[in-house]
């Protein structure tokens, strides 16, 4: 995992340089406990002397050697490199994915310091994603740069059509996004970019392990002329560690790209179906919830190879949601389940130039947004079937959003500036057009240290759920209006050579902060405004790539980081059940150490404390509101590869901990998974 600075699903690219092959780390956060350090480094020294066989090919090592300070990253409109930036962006790379413990994106997603995963279930069934404090539908999704998030709740955002062995990184920009990625990048935004190989293979990946777990993933890739091609299927599926977390998720997911003189089109589809049981996810006085999901997702999108770069692109993206209250044996006043239909669907372009004074980028967006549900929207004159159901759809809603981009990069040898605007209109708003402009600096002090400052703001409209959801628990509000904010942030970037790292403070002014609030347990959730919450909060991390300067016995990765957060509320006397309860602290470490040149391990630890509380219940029963207990989990991964042929031992949650991420919904305990991989190549 690598911390750098900014993003954008625009532009990537460019491999270039020298410097390191072996990328096998992550990013980590710091805390006050020192144990963890030492836990760490006691398990790493034993490792370490276990390392025999060095002059063996280490068949693992990264074919292409690079410098990061000189790969394009997605960090504005305008195309930059990584030293020029003056933004935080974690990258999490391939290699880093297939050495770390997990087996879905919300896993991977929760070693980042500065993200808060409130996980509902295992296996990537459910999660919700929030980053510096915000909330879960404050954060946008993109999958290559496409703007996947869901318009009726944020609990569908990671309801993604590719397992982890088709990602080629994760982009996570911490902070509003507004002028690079449209108004719902309210706190940050996670780029999902999968690989589009450049080889003829077939590969087969098989893991099992507790709880009748089983992940199966079938993937192939094929040059034809000037065109790549990439198809996977993917099925996993679980018995579940409690009573009903049963799940089982299937994902098919294709990718092309052909390339011209003039340019290359690229072209993705993917389907994913969800089935799982929902043991108290939207309220714990139901344990037996059930919901089934599925998502269809296209995209087009061409890049010009001309002096004036032009990239148009196109997507559409279909969300199906049923969700029972009772999964079985339902009482006489449940009547029906929920059933929603929600559609997505644009066209945006973006095109830059260079010239004499720098980059200047330009670019548009058309976004349509729309759902038909039996409880949410306003009611329709004709109801509508619900497909392969005894139901029908009997409200709909639907949106328009109309975007506007301009974004000017200037760089000297020691400064870099990015400056821009967005301008934002959607249709079922009177307040005309809303403009969100912001600035990212840096300022190379030396060699090794680099001075960044930055001013952003944003924008994010209430969703469907926000405005309209009533139930047994909860009342909607169709008078909602949408979240503005404002951040400012400041810090140090370190680069010495076999030590990278930053340390960054920030400073966040929500207005009209959205969320669900009561005033006493006995009252229902109503979704407000908050009037206002401020943000206050630190980040440091530091990456060592040890056995690159100090000997080949060292880890050749170990990472902390340490992310604080502290809010100030504009409101008293209410019971929050999302905004309210945000991390305070957050520290992550991780060591990758070769035992051989073939076998590998990687060991990390996660400790999380949470501000806020939660109701909690025995036996369906309210007992009183509860604080959310700090806790530390520890998972590790053992990696052997030998040529095409690759076996991997996982332990998460290894020393068995209870804990919760989110009210009563108990987190797995430990789970222990085995897998093998073997590709083929035809070149």
């Amino acid at each position: 995992m690598r911390n750098k600075q900014n993003n954008n699903g625009y532009k990537q690219n460019a491999l270039i340089f020298k410097v390191w092959a072996r990328k096998g780390y992550s990013v980590f956060a710091t805390i006050k406990r020192v144990v963890v350090i030492s836990v760490l480094a006691v398990a790493y020294l034993f490792l370490a002397t276990l390392k025999t066989g060095a002059s063996e090919k280490d068949t693992s090592e990264v074919k292409m050697q690079y410098d990061i300070d000189e790969i394009e990253v997605s960090a504005s409109r305008a195309p930059a490199v990584y030293s020029e930036i003056a933004r935080v962006l974690t990258i999490i790379e391939a290699d880093e994915i297939e050495r770390a413990p997990v087996e879905s994106i919300q896993e991977l997603l929760g070693y980042v310091a500065a993200t808060d995963i409130r996980s509902r279930g295992a296996g990537g069934v459910q999660a919700d994603v929030s980053i510096r404090g915000g909330s879960f539908d404050q954060t946008i999704i993109l999958l290559n740069g496409i703007n996947i998030t869901d318009p009726q709740t944020g609990h569908h955002n990671l309801n993604i059509p590719v397992s982890l062995s088709q990602i080629k990184r994760i982009e996570v920009l911490e902070g509003p996004a507004a002028r690079v990625y449209g108004p719902s990048a309210f706190s940050g935004a996670v780029n999902i970019i999968t690989c589009q190989p450049e080889a003829n293979t077939l590969r087969l990946q098989l893991s099992g392990g507790s709880f009748n777990y089983f992940n199966s993933n079938l993937s192939g890739s094929l040059q034809t002329g000037k065109m790549n091609h990439m198809l996977a299927a993917n099925r996993k599926s679980s018995s579940g560690y409690i009573d009903n977390t049963d799940f089982g998720i299937s994902n098919l997911f294709y990718s092309g790209k052909a390339y011209t003189s003039k340019g290359n089109i690229s072209v993705q589809l993917g389907i994913s179906e969800k089935e799982f049981g929902a043991n108290s996810f939207y309220s714990p006085k139901y344990p037996n919830q059930f919901e089934e999901t599925g998502t269809f997702f296209s995209a087009a999108r061409w890049k010009s190879n001309s002096r004036f770069h032009f990239t148009p692109a196109v997507y559409w993206r279909r969300h199906t949601d049923k969700f029972m209250l009772f999964r079985n044996n339902p009482p006489d006043w449940y009547s029906n389940h929920n059933y929603h239909l929600t559609n997505i669907g644009g066209a945006n372009v973006n095109s830059w130039i260079r010239w004499a004074a720098g980059k200047t980028a330009a670019g548009a967006e058309f976004r349509y947004e729309g759902i038909r549900s039996n409880v949410l929207g306003e009611e329709m004159e004709n109801t509508v079937k619900v497909p392969g159901e005894e139901a029908f759809y009997t409200h709909s809603k639907n949106r328009s959003t109309v975007s506007l981009f301009i974004d000017h990069f200037y760089t000297t040898n020691a400064f870099s500036v990015s400056a821009g605007l967005m301008a934002n209109h959607i249709s079922d708003q009177n307040s005309g057009w809303n403009f969100f402009p912001g600035i990212d600096a840096g300022y190379q002090l030396n060699e090794a240290t680099k001075l960044v400052v930055s001013f952003n703001t944003s924008l994010r409209m209430p969703t469907f759920t926000d405005l309209y959801y009533s139930g047994p628990t909860n009342i909607g509000n169709p008078d909602l209006k949408p979240e503005k904010s404002a951040t400012l942030e400041s810090g140090v970037k370190l680069n010495k050579g076999f030590a990278r790292g930053h340390f960054i403070v920030f400073f966040r002014k929500g207005e009209n902060m959205i969320d669900w609030v009561k005033q006493s347990s006995d009252e229902l959730w109503q979704s407000q405004n908050l009037t206002q919450i401020n943000s206050r909060g630190a980040e440091a991390a530091l990456n060592f790539r040890l056995n690159e300067k100090l000997g080949k016995n060292l880890p050749e990765m170990f990472n902390l980081s340490y992310f604080y957060n502290n809010q100030e509320k504009d409101i008293t006397g209410y019971i929050s059940n999302y905004v309210l309860d945000n991390l305070k602290h957050k520290f992550t470490a991780s060591v990758t150490q070769r035992i051989t040149g073939n076998l590998s391990v990687n060991l990390r630890t996660v400790f999380q404390d949470r501000e806020g509380a939660f109701t909690e219940f025995d036996n369906g029963t309210e007992t009183g509101e509860v604080s959310y207990p700090p806790f530390w989990l520890f998972d590790g991964k053992v990696m052997y590869q030998s040529n095409n042929l690759k076996l991997t031992l996982s332990a998460s949650n290894i020393f068995n901990r209870s804990y919760f991420d989110l009210g009563n919904i108990v987190q797995p305990g430990r789970w222990i998974k085995a897998g093998v991989e073997y590709q083929l190549n035809f070149n």
